[in-house]
């Protein structure tokens, strides 16, 4: 018999997931009409959505066959583009991190299903037998002097409605869906380090009258981003009270445990992270990262001006960074630095080089203070 205690007991950690659909992030199937008239409609969508960044297609080809039957997984360079046949399942976890750097991934909902739907009315092509698959209607599109048939009515009730011939207000209503889902920035200051070289800890100097760490959480919540103080848990009780901390779940992973913590506490927010140990850091070139944000990337940050790598401790890390990271830990890599210079990226130049200093050394925190003294 199977006790109260033990129905409550919980075999696995709690995780938040983040909102994904079948194939990607943001994703529209679109159903009841040929697969004709669908591939024409991706290809004026794609045309409409090439500011917004890189789209996902998903389609079925019932002719095809592999290259070699016998192969498991064949790679083909077609010079121009990369292909992979592949003869095993493919279930939605599989097929999710091919589809991890699409803005948008359309399907053909007359073969798959996705998280949101386009309904096309069309008599050529009737839903009675999918009817399962219109969970989220967002839009109905109806071919000329055709009307909704009684069995679709309830299901679209409330959505707005146009008509197949104008393709561009179609093209114009899924890049702002897909706008609308764009991920919202969250703060976190970087505050969890042992500070060995600074014999310190560098998240309580002040540089600014307040302690660092302080400093930049209200840099960051006066841009109107909530806004965490990341720490180990052996801090929790030395960081200021009012700053909302964000301790480490990823020990021993220095700032790399940082961000993955930071995605584990919200997976669908794109993490502004910021070291405290940049004290010439202004509001300045923190608003001027953000402006200059390529939602569409890995990341956005800015280039060192000493070595002409990316700077990762002051970056705006998007939602599709998280399994990327994971992805080099399976591979033995803890670097944050190694993972944006081997991924898509978009890297700045800063206003001014010289708030992206570290500060690290007794003898740099003294001419810091100094500097940063005879500029006031």
């Amino acid at each position: 018999m199977i006790s109260a205690e033990n129905k409550s007991h919980q075999k696995h950690a709690k995780l938040k997931r983040p909102q994904l659909g079948h194939f990607g992030r943001t994703e529209l199937a679109v159903l009841g009409t040929p697969c004709g008239n669908i591939k024409k409609l991706f290809s004026s969508v794609s045309e409409h959505m090439a500011s917004i960044g890189p789209i996902g297609f998903v389609d079925a080809d019932h002719q095809a066959s592999p290259p070699d039957g016998s192969q498991y997984l064949y790679f083909t360079d077609k010079i121009s583009f990369r292909r992979f046949d592949y003869a095993g399942e493919f279930n939605q976890f599989q097929r999710r991190p091919y589809f991890n750097h699409c803005e948008l991934v359309l399907v053909n909902g007359n073969h798959f299903a996705a998280s949101a739907q386009i309904v096309v009315v069309d008599p050529k092509k009737p839903l009675e037998k999918k009817l399962d698959r219109l969970t989220n209607p967002v839009l109905v599109v109806k071919m000329d002097s055709v009307e909704i048939p009684d069995y679709l009515e309830s299901y679209l009730n409330n959505v707005p409605v146009v008509q197949w011939r104008d393709q561009t207000e179609i093209a114009e209503f899924i890049r702002n869906w897909t706008v609308e889902r764009l991920p919202k920035i969250k703060g976190l200051v970087l505050a969890g380090g042992h500070s060995v070289r600074m014999k310190r800890d560098k998240g309580a100097i002040a540089y600014h009258g307040v302690s660092q760490r302080q400093y930049l959480y209200e840099q960051l919540s006066q841009m109107g981003y909530e806004t965490f103080v990341s720490c180990r848990n052996d801090q929790i009780d030395n960081i200021e009270q009012g700053l909302p901390v964000l301790p480490d779940t990823f020990n021993g992973l220095g700032p790399m445990g940082a961000l993955l913590s930071a995605f584990r506490e919200d997976p669908d927010a794109a993490w502004l992270i910021v070291a405290c140990d940049l004290p010439y850091l202004t509001n300045e070139t923190l608003k001027f990262l953000v402006e200059n944000r390529d939602q569409a990337k890995v990341a956005t940050a800015f280039q060192n001006s000493y070595d002409g790598f990316p700077e990762p401790l002051i970056t705006i890390w998007e939602p599709r960074s998280y399994g990327i990271i994971f992805n080099f830990l399976s591979q033995g890599y803890s670097c944050p630095r190694k993972v944006l210079i081997n991924s898509e990226i978009k890297l700045l130049t800063a206003p001014d080089p010289k708030e992206l200093s570290n500060v690290n050394h007794p003898d740099e925190y003294q001419a810091a203070v100094a500097d940063l003294r005879s500029k006031v």
